[in-house]
């Protein structure tokens, strides 16, 4: 699930009923439904992925009424090679509103080269996203620095806060009113089997991060019979859809704040901040009161730093990274090395307008959020007293939702005794999809099979440098082996965490660029806010 798309995302950006439900899940009959035509590739390529193809796909704006106004999705394409094909293989990043047009290109150069041949690796912007059109963008800007203190010293400072969001939703109804209704993970799911019938093939193998497990469960939950193979990585929890998974997610990401405090305070030689992780983390919160008063830079004030080190809790590889520019700051007063990490993990670069827009939109639509801003007060403050990193600001980052301009629609509910054997893999610690949700997704995908990474923080797992995990991952899309538990717990099989980061040697340091690793490029693609 995600938040704002910093300028390492190469495209595209946490979570929960009132008035409508959503449609019953129930197929078209083919006099309802229109024949999808087939797709036109042209040639793309990148530099890194010469072999890839482009196409477009028009789908109905409103799943109800096939006829009508129509829109256009973008997708790309790594052909297979191989001799043996086993059908496209659909890949998303999350969100929503993350564009996954290059994580066809990423997927099939990170998978083992026998098992990537054998599928046509189809990456698709969503609705509403990147290439795709219309593309939502409801008030350009409205992350640019400096924004209002995320946490509200008086009433007065809350209205603000509260006035910038009102904005943001009136602004998206006003922009986009005839679209924002069909802004959801149904809407978006039934698009997915437009791009099947597209493809013209009978079935989709689909492999999903964070926000993209929901809409995959949700897919399989309309379309069983449609799915051949399931793989959801960093799993939203679907009984948290979504308010009460953006509360859970506030406590999670001050444990993994507290953990990057507690590596750097084992670094002490390197950073000089102290041994003693609470020392440290204090240190930081010193750090916030400072730019507060004065925006680092005129740039970072405090809810830019939040944004700023946000990133380190989806992905601990960049965790020296944001280290050197701490203890810059703190030990030397340099404020460029602030201004420099923000630009690289903080800030809203291109394609960062629209995902946010989206996010809003589908997150918003999906499901029930409290209308009676009481209830988001009260919960912010109750969280912030005990986990403050981020709960002001996930409060606001999700506050459009107390005034959005179209009725809630119900959630699905996932649950699923019809499917394949799925392949679910989390980290115990991950905190933007914490691993109780991905413990409910398993006992309701029947048959699943739970993949764990013992003692891991990070969102977005597979293919991220761990090759315990991706050999489960190569198996099951080899010829669908997964493992099966043995003894007691929920895992059917285990792996350890990769070890923590070690500080950057002293040139990387200098030149503060981030490294090309395949976890740095992951966590690009997915984006800091997934």
């Amino acid at each position: 699930m995600t938040k704002r798309a910093g300028i390492l995302v190469a495209a595209g950006a946490t979570v929960a009923g009132l008035l409508a439900a959503a449609p019953a899940p129930a197929a078209a009959s083919p006099a309802s439904t229109p024949p999808t035509p087939g797709l036109t590739w042209t040639d793309c390529p990148t530099e890194n992925h010469p072999t890839l193809q482009c196409a477009k796909v028009t789908t109905p704006l409103d799943h109800a009424n096939p006829s009508g106004r129509k829109i256009t999705l973008a997708l790309s394409r790594v052909p297979h090679t191989a001799k043996t094909f086993q059908g496209p293989l659909l890949v998303n990043p999350g969100g929503p509103g993350g564009s996954g047009l290059s994580m066809a290109g990423f997927v099939a150069s990170a998978l083992p080269k026998k098992v990537a041949s054998q599928y046509d690796v189809i990456g698709f912007d969503p609705r509403g996203v990147g290439k795709s059109s219309p593309r939502l963008d409801c008030l350009p800007g409205h992350a640019d620095p400096v924004r209002p203190d995320s946490v509200p010293a008086s009433l007065r400072d809350e209205r603000i806060n509260r006035d910038r969001a009102a904005a943001f939703a009136r602004a998206c109804g006003e922009k986009h009113g005839d679209v924002l209704p069909y802004m959801d993970t149904v809407s978006a799911a039934k698009d997915l089997d437009v791009i099947r019938r597209a493809l013209g093939s009978e079935k989709i193998n689909y492999f999903g991060y964070s926000y993209g497990t929901y809409l995959g469960a949700v897919y399989a939950k309309l379309h069983p019979e449609r799915v051949r193979r399931l793989v959801l990585d960093s799993v939203v929890g679907p009984d948290d859809v979504w308010y009460q998974g953006n509360l859970n997610q506030n406590y999670a990401f001050d444990d993994r704040h507290k953990a990057f405090a507690a590596w750097v305070a084992k670094h002490d030689a390197t950073y000089g901040l102290g041994t003693d992780p609470a020392g440290v983390e204090a240190a930081w919160y010193r750090m916030r009161a400072a730019v507060a008063a004065e925006p680092a830079g005129g740039k970072v004030g405090a809810s830019e730093l939040e944004d700023t080190f946000l990133p380190g809790g989806y992905y601990n590889g960049y965790w020296p990274y944001l280290a050197e520019a701490f203890a810059a700051y703190v030990n030397n007063r340099d404020t460029e090395a602030l201004v420099t990490a923000y630009d690289n993990f903080g800030a809203t670069g291109p394609g960062g307008d629209n995902s946010y827009s989206v996010y809003t939109a589908v997150q918003c639509r999906d499901a029930g959020w409290p209308r009676h801003w009481s209830a988001w007060r009260h919960d912010a403050r109750r969280i912030h007293d005990k986990a403050p990193f981020m709960a002001w600001n996930n409060t606001w980052y999700n506050a459009p939702c107390a005034s959005w301009p179209v009725a809630p629609l119900t959630p699905v509910e996932v649950t699923n005794h019809r499917l394949p054997a799925a392949l679910i893999l989390q980290a115990t610690g991950d905190a933007a999809t914490p691993y109780a949700g991905a413990v409910s997704m398993h006992r309701k995908l029947k048959g699943s099979s739970f993949v764990v990474e013992e003692g891991g923080g990070n969102h977005g797992i597979t293919l991220s440098g761990n090759a315990c995990l991706d050999k489960h991952l190569t198996a099951y899309l080899t010829d669908g082996t997964v493992p099966r538990r043995r003894g007691a717990g929920e895992a059917d099989a285990v792996c350890a965490a990769l070890p923590d980061p070690k500080p950057l040697p002293a040139a990387k340091a200098a030149a503060q660029s981030v490294d090309n690793s395949t976890g740095s490029r992951l966590h690009g693609l997915l984006g800091p806010r997934h």
